[in-house]
C-alpha cells in the first residue's frame, strides 16, 4: 500500500497548529461526507483518508511519532524497544533481531519494521501483521431540551446506520466513544473506533452552570411588600412558589432537584435557583398616587 501523507490529506503544514488541524479536517469531513455524497465512492475513500489524518494529527503524541516514523508509526514503541536490546546487547543477540548494530535514527525505517512484521518468515512464507483500522470522528448538534432526558437516535456516519442511546445530561463538547465503529481493520485486523463530539445549543432561558440551572422571574410590587404565592417556570413543568412579605430585590431561592440531569446517574438532578426581579408600576392613577404618598407619611419617622 502506497504511503499516505496525512498533512496533504488535511491540505495543511508540518507546523500547522492543533486549532489548525481541527479546522481543516471538519472542513473536508463535511465536503466528503456520504451523506452529502451518496454512491460516490471516490468521496467516501477520501472521507476514510481525512478521518484516519485526523486520527494521527490531531493527537499530539500520536502526531509526534508519525513525525519520526512516517507510516510506520503505529509500530514505534516496538522498533525503540529492539534498538534498546540490540544497544545493551553490543549489536549482537541469538534467536532476536540482530543484524541492526549499524542501525541509526537516520536509516530505513521501514525496511525495519517489515523484517519484524511485514517480510519473509524462515521457512520462506509471506506474513503479513494485522493492524487496527483508522478511527471516525464525527459531531452531533443537539439542543439542551434533547438532552434532558436520556433518547435513543438513529445516525448515518461513512454510510452506515448506527443506533445510539444519548444518556440525559450530555455535556457540550463531551465525546463518547463507540468501539468497532471505525475503519475496517487491514489484514482481518480490528475495527477502528468511532468517536462522537457533542454540540449542545441552549435555546432556552434557563442559564446552565455544570448541573444547576439559574432564572431570573418578574415579581410585582405588592407581592414583594404583601408576601403571596406566584407560578414560576421550571425545565419541566410549572411549579407554586409561597413568597414571604418584604421580599427584597435580588432574593434568590433555590428549588432543590429541579436543575439538569447528572450524566450516567439515573434520577439526579442539580438545583433551580430562581432571582426576583421586582417590576416597579408605571402610568400610575391619581388615586394611587394618593396612596403612595399615604404610605410615605406613615413611613416617615
Amino acid at each position: 500500500m502506497a504511503f499516505i501523507d496525512y498533512y496533504k490529506v488535511l491540505g495543511i503544514d508540518k507546523t500547522a497548529t492543533e486549532a489548525e488541524v481541527k479546522k481543516a479536517y471538519r472542513k473536508l469531513a463535511r465536503t466528503h461526507h456520504p451523506d452529502l455524497n451518496p454512491n460516490d465512492k471516490e468521496a467516501e475513500q477520501k472521507f476514510k483518508e481525512v478521518n484516519e489524518a485526523n486520527e494521527v494529527l490531531s493527537h499530539p503524541e500520536n502526531r509526534k511519532k508519525y513525525d519520526q516514523y512516517g507510516e510506520d508509526w503505529k509500530h514505534s514503541e516496538e522498533f525503540e524497544k529492539q534498538r534498546k536490546q540490540q544497544s545493551r546487547g553490543g549489536g549482537s543477540q541469538q534467536g532476536g533481531f540482530g543484524g541492526f548494530e549499524g542501525f541509526s535514527g537516520g536509516g530505513d525505517y521501514s525496511d525495519f519494521f517489515e523484517s519484524m512484521f511485514g517480510g519473509r518468515s524462515a521457512g520462506g512464507r509471506s506474513q503479513t501483521r494485522q493492524s487496527k483500522g483508522g478511527d471516525y470522528n464525527a459531531e452531533l448538534n443537539l439542543d439542551l431540551k434533547d438532552v434532558y432526558t436520556t433518547q435513543k437516535r438513529e445516525l448515518t456516519i461513512n454510510g452506515k446506520k448506527i443506533r445510539l442511546t444519548i444518556p440525559a445530561g450530555v455535556e457540550n463538547g463531551q465525546i463518547i466513544k463507540i468501539s468497532g465503529m471505525g475503519a475496517e481493520g487491514a489484514n482481518g485486523g480490528p475495527k477502528g473506533d468511532l468517536y462522537i463530539t457533542f454540540t449542545i445549543q441552549n435555546n432556552t432561558k434557563f442559564k446552565l452552570d455544570k448541573h444547576n440551572l439559574h432564572s431570573t422571574v418578574d415579581l410585582d410590587l405588592y407581592t414583594a411588600i404583601l408576601g403571596g404565592e406566584i407560578t414560576v417556570d421550571t425545565f419541566d413543568g410549572k411549579v407554586k412558589l409561597k413568597v414571604i412579605p418584604g421580599t427584597q430585590n435580588g432574593t434568590k431561592v433555590k428549588l432543590k432537584g429541579k436543575g439538569f440531569p447528572i450524566y450516567k446517574k439515573e434520577g439526579s438532578f442539580g438545583d433551580l435557583y430562581i432571582e426576583y426581579q421586582i417590576k416597579i408600576p408605571s402610568n400610575l392613577t391619581e388615586k394611587e398616587k394618593e396612596l403612595f404618598e399615604e404610605l410615605a407619611k406613615l413611613r416617615k419617622p
